[in-house]
């Protein structure tokens, strides 16, 4: 049978049995995303890494924080996402937590270790905050110069709309500032779920998609391995 007939058929019978309005409501949840199962999740981590430890108490306490029914407007969630992972994380080179040069952790690992480096902060609010609803073509991580401490650096980027300024979500401060009141970052690169960008005079533009960046897809398989629904952490 025609798939497109299949899907048609399922959805009038659908609609006989409980109504539109219901059938409608049924369809909007089936757009959003997996529910994430945190007991299933701490079970492979341990699985994966060992015992989580005192990580436990806040991966706990980032469930709580994504749950919490105070959240209310984007900017609300934006200072409440970059506040707690200020507060739970302290920055730790990836030589000295990892052993490596340059590793990209999954929210998971920074809570498990208590310590991350800046792409690991960004990473995570950038998770937290699709998972609170807001889309993925509203953030970008984006990789900066930091022109003070003259080195390369990582932050979040949120644009309430495509051609708005950008507020800056900086694991250097609580806080989130616009772009413009950042002259000590200089950015080279963002992405988000939609692709990789690169800045320009025009305004950004759209180079290519994330495939290219090996690590970022290390960190969406290490997060499916973590027990994270793949349609969850698009």
């Amino acid at each position: 049978m025609d798939s497109s007939v299949a899907i048609t058929r399922m959805l009038t019978a659908a609609a006989r049995r409980c109504g539109l309005a219901v059938l409608l409501g049924c369809l909007l949840l089936s757009g959003l995303h997996a529910e994430w199962d945190f007991s299933l999740i701490s079970r492979r981590a341990e699985a994966l890494y060992g015992p989580l430890g005192t990580g436990q108490g806040r991966i706990d306490a980032w469930q709580a924080m994504l749950d919490d029914p105070r959240s209310g407007s984007e900017q609300a969630r934006l200072e409440q996402v970059n506040s707690f992972f200020n507060r739970q994380l302290r920055y730790v080179e990836d030589i000295d937590l990892w052993h490596e040069t340059d590793y990209w952790a999954t929210p998971v690992q920074s809570l498990m270790k208590g310590a991350g480096d800046c792409e690991d902060y960004a990473i995570a609010k950038y998770f937290s905050l699709r998972h609170m609803g807001i889309p993925s073509e509203k953030l970008r991580i984006t990789y900066v110069k930091a022109l003070r401490q003259n080195r390369a650096h990582m932050v979040l980027t949120y644009y309430s709309t495509p051609q708005a300024q950008p507020l800056v979500l900086d694991s250097l401060m609580d806080a989130i500032k616009p772009a413009s009141q950042r002259p000590d970052l200089l950015p080279v690169y963002a992405f988000n779920a939609q692709g990789l960008w690169l800045p320009g005079a025009g305004g950004n533009r759209k180079v290519g998609d994330t495939k290219r960046l090996s690590r970022w897809q290390d960190v969406l398989k290490k997060m499916q391995a973590e027990g994270f629904a793949a349609d969850s952490i698009d």
